[in-house]
């Protein structure tokens, strides 16, 4: 299977790799992804083995019975993935390839999760799309995660409006900071936290609140049940935001150019204002939904 991409997109994938393990529960089955997301491949319990391997670089595997592209519709990575000379191969793609490729049409406007179940379920390959949860790491505490990185500016809200919202929430807030976000994560608040990766899913699956933007945080809350609130831009929390939970995902009704340097207009759009209402609401009906504890 190749899903060579990064945090997010492997958790959108949960359920199609459980899909994988269930329909073939003897077989081996490796996943082509980079290598620093080892201890999350390891949480979904559906993969043997991780094959590092970079976006788009070669796959070094040979002639599995089964290959299953999860990264994209080609042509590079069906490309890729046939260099491995598999007996089959599964995928979205365009064009005409040759008979060990059963393909499907990319379908446009779908929710990540359901677009690789779908891809699997038309082979006969039955998939859970709410078979997405990871195991609790520890226990719930009160801290609040506050991640104000994400990979392309146009996903960035302001620092400055983190640092109000982080001011309003208290010393329960916490800074997360991916790597090369430490200046970042400062600019929002004093108590910054940059670990390993382990580090920051465990924080986040025990956090009380998180709040973030378009980014892998954002499913790490989704996987964990975590309550959140998700700031959206230029793309539609429809088709990648959390499909049912505690969380409450804040857009403006606009898209844009999701690799853009600046952060989108539709983001702009939301205010300090709004982010504090949706986390007051999103705790009051996580903790009212708790279940009680006896004295």
């Amino acid at each position: 299977m190749l899903r060579a991409l990064g945090l997010g997109d492997l958790l959108t994938a949960v359920p199609a790799l459980r899909g994988l393990r269930a329909a073939f529960p003897r077989a081996g089955i490796t996943l082509a992804a980079p290598e620093w997301l080892a201890d999350v491949v390891s949480r979904i319990e559906a993969v043997d083995a991780l094959l590092p391997t970079a976006e788009l670089a070669p796959i070094d595997f040979s002639r599995p019975d089964l290959a299953v592209n999860l990264h994209g519709r080609g042509p590079q990575s069906v490309e890729r993935l046939l260099a491995t000379q598999p007996r089959r191969l599964i995928t979205y793609a365009d064009g005409r390839w040759d008979e060990r490729v059963t393909a499907l049409e990319w379908p446009a406007e779908q929710h990540e999760v359901l677009r690789w179940c779908h891809l699997l379920q038309r082979h006969g390959i039955h998939c859970d799309p709410d078979d997405f949860r990871l195991a609790p790491p520890g226990e719930r505490t009160g801290r609040i995660v506050v991640h104000p990185g994400a990979s392309t500016g146009a996903r960035r809200w302001p620092a400055e409006r983190y640092a109000a919202v982080a001011r309003a929430l208290g010393p329960e807030v916490v800074i997360t900071a991916g790597p090369g976000e430490e200046d970042l994560a400062r600019r929002v608040g004093p108590n910054v936290v940059a670990g390993t990766l382990a580090d920051l899913v465990d924080l986040v699956g025990t956090a009380r609140l998180v709040l973030c933007g378009d980014t892998g945080v954002a499913h790490v809350a989704t996987a964990y049940r975590t309550p959140s609130v998700l700031l959206f831009g230029p793309v539609p929390p429809a088709l990648w935001g959390p499909r049912r939970g505690p969380h409450r995902a804040l857009w403006h009704g606009t898209t844009g150019d999701t690799f853009a340097d600046v952060p989108d207009p539709g983001l702009l759009r939301i205010t300090v204002e709004e982010v504090l209402d949706a986390a007051g609401g999103v705790l009051c009906e996580s903790e009212s939904s708790a279940p009680a504890t006896s004295a």
